[in-house]
């Protein structure tokens, strides 16, 4: 179940001459999906860049005395890679030796395994992205008819491994990942000073779910100065907790051209932040709770379907707004997203005379499995 998509796409990539990295946020599957992998294979090393022993190998390590270390092995899995000093160097002297040992690394922040690594491997990787469990795994795991009745609760606890193979104990293991496992990275990062604002933050963000958000406000409200909540949130970003929308502006004066709002990759993780798990029915903030649970999964499904778009959220100086876009091989994609299915919904006319090839489609919970299920 974990990591059903990844697994074949992955697979296709070894022993293609390129490193293999895998990026995603704690406890989403990274590992186990890895050790599926490996598990019938005798030719592989495992080394943990969390461990001492993995660091001290890799340090100032010429590409001769790494391949030494890995003699014997077909395939070398190195976890937590981004713990690892100069990790993004050590691996591009690997992939220019021309040994045909496959190396594949995973990264639970992209710190260094994210932008050390991107400019050194550029043309000597495959890089993929895991993110929690998704609505077309579960589907394809158990059935869409199941799916649908589990929707409300994925709603509110999300869709972390663990969280969903423990029914009953979810807000418990959602309270441990947040307070253990998801700031690792962050709070081990030498500049982070204000843990506790930190997580100030991240409540203000999850507050303001669905809604433009401004970095001058946030700063108010957490007492801390404008660059240091926008260099917050871009680690919070480089951990894979969120992800935020541009606003999309091309041919109308008073469409706004700089505004953003920021989402969660998981809606647990979310609910968690604000100790909020009320069932749907009775929470004030469902329409925010539908809108990141929708396009949280539309970026998974774009991602395992190597569907390549740029996404967007649309709104004027006047109000007029849609909740979606996609823009993908030159054509746009317009959806609003409505929690009642009654809920009726239309392109603004302001929208539709800018935009006139643009398509259109309301999200609800009748069709979101058209939406997000697996082509």
């Amino acid at each position: 179940m974990i990591g059903r998509y990844l697994y074949k796409l992955l697979e296709d990539k070894l022993f293609k001459g390129k490193i293999v990295i895998l990026v995603g946020a704690r406890q989403v599957g990274k590992t186990t999906l890895l050790r599926q992998m490996v598990k019938d294979r005798s030719d592989c090393l495992w080394l943990n860049g969390d461990e001492l022993q993995t660091q001290n190998l890799f340090d100032n390590a010429s590409a001769d005395r790494l391949l030494s270390e890995f003699a014997g092995h077909r395939i070398v899995i190195l976890d937590e890679a981004q713990r690892i000093r100069d990790i993004g160097l050590r691996l591009k002297l690997i992939a220019d030796s021309g040994t045909d040992i496959q190396v594949v690394a995973t990264g639970s922040s992209s710190f260094d395994l994210a932008n050390e690594v991107n400019e050194p491997l550029t043309g000597r990787k495959w890089e993929f992205q895991m993110f929690p469990l998704s609505f077309g795994e579960m589907v394809a795991h158990h059935g869409k008819l199941k799916e649908m009745r589990m929707l409300y609760r994925r709603i509110i606890y999300g869709y972390y491994p663990e969280v969903v193979m423990n029914e009953g104990n979810e807000s418990e293991i959602l309270k441990l990942l947040t307070d253990a496992y998801l700031y690792k990275d962050i709070l081990a990062w030498e500049n982070i000073k204000h843990p506790d604002k930190l997580q100030t933050l991240l409540r203000a963000l999850a507050y303001q779910v669905g809604s433009q958000v401004s970095f001058n406000e946030l700063s108010q409200m957490c007492s801390l100065d404008t660059k240091t909540v926008e260099r917050y949130i871009a680690l919070l970003e480089q951990c894979y907790i969120i992800f935020r929308l541009p606003s999309y502006a091309r041919n109308l004066r008073h469409e706004l051209k700089s505004s953003r709002k920021i989402y969660f990759y998981d809606n647990g993780i979310r609910n968690s932040l604000i100790a909020d798990f009320t069932a749907p029915e009775i929470r004030q903030d469902i329409g925010a709770l539908w809108e990141n649970f929708v396009i949280s999964e539309r970026i998974k499904y774009n991602d395992y379907n190597r569907r390549w778009v740029n996404r967007f959220f649309w709104r004027t100086k006047q109000q007029q707004e849609i909740d979606y876009l996609e823009e993908c091989d030159g054509k746009l994609h317009a959806f609003e997203i409505k929690w009642n299915p009654k809920a009726k919904a239309k392109l603004t006319k302001t929208f539709a005379t800018a935009y006139p090839d643009a398509d259109f489609l309301v999200v609800n919970p009748e069709n979101i499995a058209d939406f997000l299920i697996m082509k």
